[in-house]
């Protein structure tokens, strides 16, 4: 289950980088898997097999609560898992990964708890047999839904495709769109030229379908095809970045505050306006001006 979490960040976080700090929480978990399968499990066997002595059972013991703290472990990642997947849910742009992803993680979070309390309550007792060969009957059948589920979406749906690919589709796409996705297309971006409502606090895309009259559904559909974005939050602070960079490169703004620069955009704070910027540029704020000053 500790790959449920990553898995949940990979298959709906399009910016998701694996780290060297997910490799070592993955060895923590299976050095403390192989411990309950090689200590755990045959000390537990042995309790129930014949009268142990005293220090035995103090084993047994710290071996159980280890146990329960394997388990605790695997609810918490699960935890991990549909939290990723509730905050980022209304900010998804995809349809097909929109539905489908209610489904995994339902799933995963599903037979994942049950297993983890399961194994709790019933670890030590003549049950755990029966208990395992459930579990195994539903790991298969979720697996078994979860590809099934994940055939029926287009796989352009689920990962983001190499840009000329994108610029192919978003060029059909364009052909074959009416005259009244212009227009809202259009009305769309002089909200952001002109109002710049990127600027406002937690603009959420409901508000934003809101005061272009349509429903949110479409709204999600004309910034994905259309624009090519696939998720909202990147759209806003691409309009965001791009009020930042004319600030940076402007001379008569050299003494203002990166701070101020990135408030001013639209962004809360600057740790996340540092890492978008980076991530569109690959420089940081500071640096880009230095760029552009010494440029002049």
């Amino acid at each position: 289950m500790s790959l449920s979490s990553g898995f949940a960040r990979a298959l709906f976080d399009d910016g998701f980088k694996l780290r060297w700090w997910h490799a070592l929480i993955w060895i923590v978990v299976v050095v403390l898997s192989l411990t309950n399968c090689l200590f755990i499990a045959p000390i537990a066997m042995m309790r129930n097999s014949f009268v142990v002595g005293e220090g035995v059972v103090t084993i047994v013991f710290a071996m159980r609560s280890l146990f329960v703290a394997i388990n605790l472990l695997v609810l918490g990642f699960i935890a991990m898992a549909v939290v990723q997947t509730i905050a980022s849910w209304s900010t998804d742009l995809v349809e097909g990964r929109r539905r489908v992803r209610v489904f995994i993680v339902s799933a995963a979070a599903l037979y994942g708890g049950l297993n983890a309390v399961l194994q709790i309550v019933l670890s030590g007792n003549g049950a755990t047999e029966i208990a395992n060969t459930l579990n195994s009957a539903a790991l298969a059948a979720v697996v078994g839904s979860i590809a099934i589920a994940m055939m029926r979406v287009d796989g352009a749906d689920l990962f983001p495709v190499a840009p000329e690919a994108r610029a192919d589709a978003g060029e059909s796409a364009m052909a074959e769109s009416s005259a009244a996705d212009q227009k809202l297309t259009d009305a769309l971006m002089r909200l952001m030229a002109d109002e710049r409502i990127y600027r406002h606090d937690n603009i959420t895309i409901g508000a934003l379908a809101t005061k272009l009259g349509i429903p949110e559904y479409r709204l999600r559909r004309l910034i994905n095809q259309r624009l090519g974005y696939r998720n909202f939050n990147v759209f806003l602070n691409n309009h965001r970045i791009e009020e930042a960079k004319a600030a940076l490169s402007d001379p008569t703004q050299a003494e203002v505050p990166v701070i101020t620069i990135a408030m001013d955009a639209g962004f809360q704070s600057l740790g996340p306006f540092n890492r978008a910027f980076k991530a569109v540029t690959g420089v940081t704020p500071t640096e880009y001006r230095r760029q552009n000053a010494s440029a002049v």
